[in-house]
């Protein structure tokens, strides 16, 4: 519109205001064992394997169920105490131990661990929300490969969303490589407006707690919630599927 006023002409503009909506960048950090992977039986089978290379001829052994071997996995009995347990000697025991750290992790024994119940469709709905996702592991990369092919989750989570350990790196200890893992994490990812932690062990509560985020302890993991609580978690929950749901309900997601 123009106005004139005499030789000078004034315009007026009339502004218009639009708001867009905010939609806060939400994170969601995980676990790859305990809460995605059931571990229990490539543990269990390894025990087994383990006792009877060491076991001598004719020797009695008392071979533990997998619900006593797991019992005392998931309250941090020692590897040692197990051999002995099983009726081993120390000299056994020594060596029974030794067997486990080199087979374990080993590829005839990957392909027990199996996706807990219900897990694809979690990991989906996540993504549907269009909430970031990340896996952080302790496994080394191969070892998370091959879990990852096998059970067509590589769609969850592409390369620059994978935190893991490369095939030479020599460990230190879960509590110290994890939080490296995070430390790179935080300094490799894009901002958020807020990131959790879902994870079953003291190295994934340690981790979010260097990270200053709140951290879920799952009890579907290696660790019972005796052993989770002297670290002390924001939250205990039994699996995945109620982290997720808290980590809904705290940001309002549907």
């Amino acid at each position: 519109m123009v106005y004139k006023l005499g030789t000078v002409e004034r315009i007026t503009v009339k502004i218009w205001t639009v708001t867009f909506p905010f939609f806060p960048m939400l994170r969601l950090i995980t676990d790859c064992d305990g809460p995605i992977m059931d571990v229990s039986e490539r543990y269990y089978q390894v025990y087994q394997y383990c006792l009877e290379q060491v076991k001598l001829p004719g020797q009695n052994l008392n071979i533990l169920s997998k619900a006593e071997f797991w019992q005392r996995k998931r309250s941090k009995v020692p590897k040692t105490q197990i051999g002995l347990d099983s009726g081993l000697t120390p000299e056994q025991t020594e060596e029974f131990v030794a067997i486990r750290n080199r087979t374990v992790h080993s590829q005839p024994y990957l392909p027990y661990d199996q996706p807990l119940a219900g897990v694809e469709e979690i990991l989906q709905g996540i993504k549907d929300r269009g909430i970031d996702l990340v896996l952080m592991t302790m496994r080394r990369e191969s070892e998370l490969q091959e879990a990852l092919d096998r059970n067509h989750f590589n769609h969850f989570f592409p390369i620059d969303r994978r935190y893991c350990l490369a095939d030479g790196y020599v460990k230190t200890g879960d509590t110290n490589d994890k939080p490296l893992l995070m430390e790179r994490a935080l300094a490799e990812l894009p901002p958020a407006d807020s990131v959790w932690m879902v994870g079953d062990t003291e190295a994934d509560i340690l981790a979010a707690q260097q990270g200053n985020m709140p951290a879920i302890a799952v009890l579907s993991g290696i660790r019972n919630r005796e052993q989770l609580e002297r670290y002390q978690p924001d939250f205990i929950v039994n699996n995945l599927a109620e982290a997720v749901n808290l980590f809904y309900q705290h940001h309002g997601v549907e």
